[in-house]
């Protein structure tokens, strides 16, 4: 995605887009409120009883903890009833998941059976599980989403890049609501391509259309201002639209970016990955839900910046949420 959408997104005319839901599938993080720190290290979601029960078999780790990420947050947004059924318009939501290793383990699995025993080896329950989609794929089945539905794959700024895809599906009518899902498994395969020990975090994110919000009564938590991916961080937060003029109260950033911009130097900042371990494509979305929860609890404090990418990688994205 170029900086040529960002003029489009601060573009007054056009449909405000909202948070509305949240959802985590987090060790040792139980609400979102917890993630402007210090974490508590303990309680929040178990995956030795949170991945396991009849709706979740035969799926790899990744889609079982998005699948509880998306129930915590569409619950959290009013969309689903007692029964866990979704309540919203299935034909107009869309599902938009951000993971770089999501489903590596399967296909290692897969291609492994292949050089053992050839492909009569493989197993027609597992097969699945090799789709680069599939993730989005299972978590739009189990909610009847009929909205467009995608997978990005973008390195460290994929999480943003997810919800700025969400955002533009919205805006451009394609959709009136979008579950955004930045998922990674904690397995050997995800451990082995990062370097180090991979985290188990899963982070869901309900972006509405202000307007459908409203009509339904749900509670927005922030509001996405600007979005912007560029070659380097400065360009993408000027395309974003952070200048010395617009006020920024809290900084979410990588490690990456931390020490690229004299220009928030003096604004408080969080790394997340600094207290959770790596994140990969869960960071941007894990980030928007740090942000709402800043904007709830201190909306006068400035809008919420969250920066993904730097000097080390290929690009940097920067997204602007507001109350």
């Amino acid at each position: 995605m170029s900086t040529t959408s960002t003029a489009h997104m601060r573009n007054p005319n056009v449909r405000e887009v909202a948070v509305t839901g949240i959802g985590l599938a987090l060790p040792g993080v139980a609400t979102y409120g917890d993630l402007l720190g210090p974490l508590p290290g303990e309680g929040g979601f178990d995956p030795a009883t949170g991945l396991s029960g009849r709706e979740l078999r035969h799926k790899d780790r990744a889609s079982r903890l998005a699948l509880r990420a998306a129930e915590f947050a569409l619950h959290d947004a009013g969309l689903t009833d007692a029964d866990a059924t979704f309540t919203g318009v299935a034909d107009a939501t869309a599902v938009v998941v951000s993971t770089n290793f999501g489903n590596a383990d399967s296909i290692c699995e897969a291609t492994d059976t292949i050089a053992r025993e050839g492909v009569r080896g493989l197993s027609p329950l597992g097969l699945p599980q090799t789709s680069s989609n599939v993730i989005a794929g299972w978590v739009a089945i189990r909610y009847g989403l009929r909205g467009p539905n995608l997978t990005i794959c973008n390195g460290t700024t994929s999480g943003l890049d997810a919800l700025a895809w969400a955002r533009n599906l919205i805006v451009a009518g394609r959709a009136e609501a979008a579950v955004v899902v930045g998922v990674e498994p904690a397995n050997e395969v995800a451990t082995r391509l990062l370097g180090e020990q991979s985290t188990d975090a899963a982070v869901a994110i309900v972006l509405e259309s202000a307007d459908a919000a409203a009509s339904r009564g749900a509670r927005p938590r922030a509001t996405i201002a600007g979005y912007a991916r560029a070659r380097d961080l400065a360009a993408a937060l000027t395309s974003a639209g952070v200048t010395e003029e617009k006020s920024v109260g809290l900084w979410l950033v990588d490690e990456a970016g931390a020490d690229a911009c004299q220009l928030l130097a003096a604004t408080r900042q969080i790394d997340l990955e600094a207290q959770l371990g790596p994140l990969s494509g869960a960071l941007g979305v894990l980030q928007c839900a740090a942000a709402a929860a800043h904007l709830e609890s201190d909306a006068t404090t400035g809008n919420v910046l969250a920066t993904a990418g730097g000097p080390h990688h290929d690009a940097a994205a920067a997204l602007l949420l507001t109350p």
